[in-house]
């Protein structure tokens, strides 16, 4: 039954993986010396204009006269020069218009140059206060949520774990499995954000689908016409697939930022973040199981059936991944 469930899961999922989740907002101030800071604003889209949101900067600034928002593909994207005498520590950021709305804002701001710190708005908290000092417990805060948000927005990394949990079916597998995956993606993430690995963020994409893709072949197969590596040790398969997806998890870490002189805690945290959003995508799966088990008992008749078309669905979205990101090299 529990196959039954998650097949059922995946056969929606894949449905709407192609359609991006409404993106965060994004404010950066860049420090340019001289009480002067480089604004740069992206919007969410909202049916082809901008999300209506305002940025409120510390009552101190001037006037950053933001150029005319221009749409990216993604966002619409403005930008302009503030001046803030005194600096930012202890003026208030207010993302106006923020608390209506189903999104968050990620503000990356630096004291001074090269001083970067990170902080994410919420509906239910749209405003803060610069602080002078970033505290241990603010670079927790927000880069635990940085990774708990990240992980349940990226559809291919919850495609892959959908699929690991379909094939693994015996628990005591599966921990290991999840296991492996973690402590995987948890050494390439801390060495490409080190320096240590540099490679381009297309191939990795394209990597990280054509993992789901092995995965969605070996689901439609028999068990015993799987690969032997998988049926013996999918520990060791999600291992080797676990270090490319976390140079993904990097390259997403690489585009926020890093706060300065916190960088351990910070990766620490994000991480930590990742997990957690990881372990609560696959309890609200389990959790799911259980219901249909008292719900849905005479689909159980259609498992095979269900699992071989969720298989499909799966393997044919990764697919289409795999060409798009092969088309960005």
């Amino acid at each position: 039954m529990r196959r039954l469930v998650l097949a059922l899961i995946a056969v929606v999922l894949p449905a709407i993986a192609s359609a991006h989740a409404l993106d965060p907002g994004y404010l950066e101030l860049r420090a340019l010396g001289q009480d002067n800071w480089r604004v740069t604003w992206r919007a969410p889209d909202i049916g082809g204009r901008p999300m209506p949101l305002k940025v409120r900067l510390p009552e101190s600034c001037g006037d950053a006269s933001p150029t005319a928002p221009v749409f990216d593909g993604r966002a619409w994207v403005s930008g302009g020069i503030a001046n803030c005498p005194g600096g930012l520590a202890g003026g208030t950021i207010h993302i106006e218009g923020l608390e209506r709305s189903s999104t968050d804002t990620l503000v990356r701001y630096e004291l001074e140059p090269g001083r970067a710190q990170v902080h994410r708005l919420t509906a239910t908290d749209p405003a803060f206060v610069v602080p002078a000092e970033a505290g241990v417990a603010d670079v927790l805060q927000s880069y635990v949520s940085l990774g708990f948000s990240h992980i349940l927005g990226g559809l291919d990394h919850l495609l892959f774990v959908l699929a690991l949990l379909m094939l693994v079916s015996d628990y005591r597998r599966l921990f290991w499995a999840v296991t492996a995956f973690t402590l995987a993606h948890s050494i390439t993430l801390a060495a490409a954000t080190a320096g240590v690995l540099n490679i381009p963020s297309p191939p990795v994409e394209a990597v990280i689908a054509l993992s789901i893709v092995f995965l969605a072949y070996e689901l439609t197969l028999a068990p015993d016409r799987r690969d032997p590596l998988t049926t013996r040790a999918p520990w060791l398969v999600s291992f080797g697939f676990g270090l490319i997806h976390g140079l993904g998890f990097a390259g997403a870490l690489t585009e926020i930022g890093l706060p300065a002189g916190d960088i351990p805690l910070a990766l620490f945290a994000f991480n930590v973040g990742v997990e957690l959003g990881q372990l609560a995508f696959i309890f609200a799966i389990l959790a799911l199981g259980a219901i249909a088990r008292l719900l849905l008992p005479v689909l159980a008749r259609h498992a095979n059936g269900l699992r071989r078309g969720a298989s499909y669905a799966i393997g044919s979205i990764a697919a289409f991944w795999v060409i798009e990101r092969i088309s960005g090299f």
